[in-house]
């Protein structure tokens, strides 16, 4: 059974993600963009936030778990208490999600970030926490490789 299952990935990608921040000129319509994301993702199950799936060392609450599927891919899941901190993860399930542990590995996930327009407006403890996002996702991904 998959836990706490959401559009990124599957409804939502890289390619539509590129089309929401195309006409997004200023960073504050990037700001709001990013909190539309933020509410496409549902709010994880009291259950599954467990302190062990708690990233730290990240401004706002965030939590990231995950499933290895039997078909060798993995989904993640998440949430945080920062708007703007559960659209970035939004961003990064979008492309991480259903995707094989080699695959994810290979992947550079702050390029979509660049190339949204985004990664240069973070604040310092925002950029900290996506770097803390990503190396996570990298260090699952190695956990089945």
């Amino acid at each position: 059974m998959m836990l706490a299952p959401h559009p990124f990935g599957t409804d939502i990608g890289t390619e539509q993600l590129l089309n929401l921040f195309s006409d997004k000129k200023q960073w504050e319509d990037r700001y709001r963009q990013l909190i539309q994301l933020s509410k496409l993702l549902p709010p994880l199950p009291e259950a599954l936030k467990q302190q062990q799936l708690e990233l730290k060392g990240c401004e706002n609450r965030v939590w990231l778990g995950h499933q290895l599927n039997e078909d060798g891919t993995l989904h993640f899941y998440g949430d945080s208490e920062g708007r703007i901190v559960k659209g970035i993860l939004a961003i990064l399930l979008a492309q991480i999600e259903g995707q094989t542990p080699q695959s994810i590995v290979k992947l550079d996930l702050m390029q979509l970030f660049d190339r949204l327009g985004i990664h240069q407006q973070l604040s310092a403890s925002r950029s900290q926490g996506l770097d803390s996002l990503v190396n996570t996702i990298e260090k699952i991904a190695l956990l089945y490789i």
